[in-house]
């Protein structure tokens, strides 16, 4: 038994001691447990959602910093977990989809819609008793759960979820209440720096084991509304509990690339910044909470909204104080969090567990890996093909740098492929089946499908390539003209494939629909290329050019040659299309009746 399990042992050793020894305890215990599992059926039902409406909300209402900084507010407010807004956002941001300013606003916001539950609880779940709407939402949240319809099966996990929390409310208030008699937890209150940092820490301790703000603000304001809690300890509580909710952010961001990371870490030091504004400047923030409560028409004995005020009015404080060195913290986390050197060549950038969160996040993710894949094999079939990609990319004239350059680039494809190459391959294929275990649309299984086709076929352009530099190597530097100029040719049919196909690679082009088109005119070009060099190879046969072993092995990498441009064209269509799936079916269907209009005119 390794240390960790020593110590969740004896963790739960002390927790069954404590109910046994406690029914006080054991009252408030089971508050937690039913609250926290009742967040869990919050969380789970709202994720149920995310399969489309959420990303296509997020991603078009935050291309400003005001928009994402609004989104996180309603969308915490709403369904009150500011750890699902931060994983959805870091699987975002992780996949490509949100660059990292704007989810650094989202953070913000989110840390500010965060309050509202602490409005909630002050207002509604401590002035009254909520079994009588809690028992209703968990019958129905039962029964929907039970339907077929996502939908349904949604919002029933939603009602139950908030008849859990309600319930648990109250379980924690009775806890407290029967303290009271038995003993008085006031006699452990402390005052002054010391029980300011204490109970501070204490708050970041509950939040960190309950993996949940919320229920540490929850239980706070049940002891202070049954008295148990002082006002002064409930405050450093609830800065604490600021500080414990970035852990569940940085749990999302240890299994995401490096931007994932970074907005972990800009969600970690907002949080860490608030606190220690919220620490240093305590005794006027109660002056403010105190101000406020009085031209609202609070009373001043009532502590539980005015521990939601101060929650409010802390964050607040902290986003003024954060959001105009947004950029400044965007920029410092980068060059503390760098991309690692190398890392492009032979491992995956974009997929990792958080941007398997939702179906948007998950196929951006893949598609960006696999443009990712198809920039690696990029320099494998320029190198293979005796080229260097810049020539391919830039030369004015390609047909004139491949007739006049005799140039060897020494390359081992097979030892290339396996570093750059298949690791990329095998991730992709990876990613890709643990997201099909998970509930996703037609759509989006489809585009999952067309992007793994895509990488496949670059697998296969390599190999093709392969097989085609064996004599090529040879014949491109034969003394034979002829043969030299017909090698030279195959090196140009695939080289201009790979500088138009490149296009798509660095965006440009209008939609899936024109790139199909341009892709089928490109395949005809390479069919009539192919068909002419058959043509010639049988005239210079004849005349006694080349021989007939040349011939031959002109025709076999000929077919190479085609091969490797038959796959190239089709992994980019796959790849294009995979990002509207209904356009691309349509645009599919244009190109056969074209092909067939064509065929039957010849």
């Amino acid at each position: 038994m390794n240390y960790r399990q020593l110590v969740f042992a004896g963790i739960l050793s002390f927790l069954a001691f404590a109910l046994w020894a406690s029914p006080e305890f054991k009252h408030i215990a089971a508050g937690v447990a039913i609250f926290l599992f009742g967040m869990l059926s919050l969380e789970n039902g709202f994720r149920q959602f995310t399969g489309g409406f959420l990303e296509n909300v997020l991603r078009r209402t935050t291309d400003t910093i005001p928009k994402s900084l609004g989104f996180g507010i309603v969308s915490t407010a709403i369904m009150q977990s500011s750890s699902l807004v931060s994983v959805i956002t870091i699987s975002f941001v992780s996949a490509g989809l949100l660059p990292l300013i704007t989810g650094i606003g989202i953070i913000f916001g989110a840390n500010l819609g965060t309050t509202t539950g602490a409005w909630l609880f002050a207002t509604i779940g401590m002035k009254m008793s909520l079994s009588a709407f809690a028992l209703p939402m968990l019958v129905f949240g039962v029964v929907l759960n039970f339907q077929q319809p996502r939908a349904l099966k949604a919002i029933g996990a939603i009602l139950a979820g908030l008849g859990f929390l309600f319930l648990g409310i109250d379980f924690m208030k009775e806890g407290f209440v029967s303290y009271q008699s038995a003993i008085d937890l006031r006699e452990y209150a402390m005052t002054g720096i010391t029980g300011l940092l204490i109970y501070t820490g204490l708050g970041v301790l509950a939040t960190v084991i309950m993996q949940s703000s919320h229920a540490t603000l929850a239980l706070t304001l049940a002891g202070l509304a049954t008295g148990q809690i002082t006002y002064e300890n409930a405050l450093a509580l609830a800065i604490g509990a600021n500080i414990g909710t970035t852990v569940t952010a940085l749990t999302g961001g240890l299994g995401a690339n490096i931007v994932g990371k970074r907005l972990a870490g800009a969600h970690l030091l907002f949080n860490m910044a608030t606190a220690v504004i919220a620490l240093i400047l305590i005794e006027p923030l109660r002056w403010s909470v105190d101000l406020l409560s009085a031209l609202m028409s609070i009373a001043e004995d009532d502590y539980t909204v005015k521990l939601a005020m101060f929650h409010t009015l802390f964050n607040c404080l902290g986003v003024a104080v954060m959001l105009p060195l947004i950029s400044q913290m965007a920029s410092a986390l980068e060059r503390w969090l760098p991309e690692k050197a190398g890392e492009a060549a032979a491992e995956p950038k974009y997929l990792n567990p958080a941007a398997m969160d939702s179906p948007d996040s998950a196929n951006a993710a893949v598609r960006r890996e696999v443009w990712h894949l198809f920039d690696q094999a990029f320099v494998i079939l320029a190198h293979g093909l005796h080229l260097h990609r810049e020539q391919i990319r830039n030369c004015d004239d390609l047909e004139a740098t491949i007739n006049n350059s005799r140039e060897r680039i020494d390359i081992d494809i097979d030892l290339v492929y396996r570093q750059r190459v298949k690791r990329l391959y095998n991730a992709i294929l990876d990613f890709i089946s643990g997201r099909m275990t998970r509930i996703s649309s037609a759509s989006s299984t489809e585009s999952l499908y067309r992007l793994q086709h895509a990488a496949g076929e670059m697998v296969e352009a390599i190999k093709h390539v392969k097989h085609l530099r064996k004599n090529l190597t040879v014949y491109m530097v034969a003394d034979n003209t002829a043969i030299r100029r017909e090698y030279n040719d195959l090196r140009l049919r695939v080289a201009m494939v790979l500088r138009e196909t490149h296009r798509f690679y660095t965006g440009k082009f209008d939609d899936a629909s024109t790139a199909i088109l341009e892709l089928d005119e490109i395949a005809v070009r390479a069919r009539v290329d192919r068909e002419s060099m058959v043509a010639r190879v049988t005239k210079l046969l004849g005349a006694k050019r080349i021989d007939s072993a040349m011939a031959t092995s002109l025709l076999n990498d000929s077919a190479y040659a085609s091969e490797t441009v038959d796959a190239i064209l089709t992994g980019t269509r796959a790849l294009l299309t995979a990002t509207d799936v209904e356009a691309a079916r349509t645009a599919e269907a244009l190109s056969v009746s074209d092909a067939g209009q064509a065929d039957i005119i010849v």
